[in-house]
């Protein structure tokens, strides 16, 4: 826009004119007049002495507002998370085996399975032995390759221990609201429960510790907004009448909760001891269940 010659005011300059480019269509979008020229030295800005004042409000404005944000923290990764997918794995596979060799009870079985009157009742053992327990290979493998992805997620945040430990709360947590809502004759078993408890804890610690915090809203609530995609698809999306949805929601409500109180513990402080003593109290968890079941 070519400007007659008045009183003018330089507003930029540069040595190359496309420098000023994207100050000029800012100009132009508040339909400011304004002009580029050339001074025999330096590209210039230029605008009408009148609108000297606005046009530096919209250009310093359009510069606060492109502004880089600080870089968004890194995640800080504890371990690997290795070692808890494999004392999972030891866990739901090894009862099967001692079932396949005879060394299990009678009933066990219809004792460990969620039942919801049972619970109701008092029988609170069964929102701990539900977890280690499948109805086949399928069943078995799908909650193995799930729980195993989720927790390895969480884990790597949160330390093998401490991750498992909170997984397992959140998979008794929600089996036990599970219970106090499905009518008398419900019956579940699985760890599903605890695998989508495992995926919204991933989620939650993620979100709370503010990794994303310093990009735009959709990136920020990035890991929240996947985990309930991936609940969606695969807790939800599934079709048939042995699919516990209730379940997955609940494990997944109970994971969330549990991680947005624990995103901001100092867990790294209590290293390897830590992580250990967590461990221990998960097995131990499922142990005591199981006695109690049997006595």
């Amino acid at each position: 826009m070519e400007i007659p010659p008045a009183a003018l005011t330089v507003l930029a300059r540069s040595a190359a004119r496309p420098a000023l480019a994207e100050q000029a269509l800012v100009l132009a979008a508040a339909e400011i007049p304004h002009d580029i020229e050339f001074d025999g030295h330096h590209w210039l800005l230029l605008v009408p002495e009148r609108y000297g004042e606005r046009a530096l409000r919209e250009l310093i404005d359009w510069q606060t507002e492109n502004q880089p944000g600080p870089k968004p923290t890194p995640p800080r990764v504890i371990d690997n998370g290795l070692l808890g997918a494999l004392g999972y794995l030891l866990v739901i596979w090894s009862l099967p085996w001692i079932e396949n060799a005879g060394l299990t009870p009678d009933r066990w079985r219809e004792l460990g399975a969620l039942a919801a009157e049972a619970v109701r009742g008092g029988e609170l053992w069964r929102a701990v032995t539900a977890l280690t327990l499948h109805g086949d290979l399928g069943h078995l493998v799908a909650n193995s390759a799930f729980g195993v992805l989720f927790g390895v997620l969480a884990a790597r945040m949160l330390g093998s221990g401490v991750a498992w430990l909170l997984i397992l709360v959140g998979g008794i947590s929600g089996n036990l609201v599970n219970a106090m809502v499905q009518a008398d004759g419900f019956r579940s078993i699985g760890a599903s429960t605890a695998t989508f408890a495992a995926l919204a804890l991933a989620g939650a610690v993620a979100w709370r510790r503010g990794w994303f915090r310093n990009r735009d809203i959709r990136r920020s609530a990035a890991p929240v907004v996947g985990g309930i995609a991936l609940l969606v698809y695969t807790g939800l999306g599934a079709e048939g009448e042995n699919v516990d949805v209730f379940a997955h929601l609940f494990g997944f409500a109970a994971g969330f909760l549990i991680g947005c109180v624990v995103a901001r513990a100092p867990v790294e402080a209590g290293g390897l001891w830590l992580q250990r003593c967590a461990g221990c109290a998960a097995l131990g968890i499922i142990a005591l269940a199981w006695w109690w079941a049997w006595r």
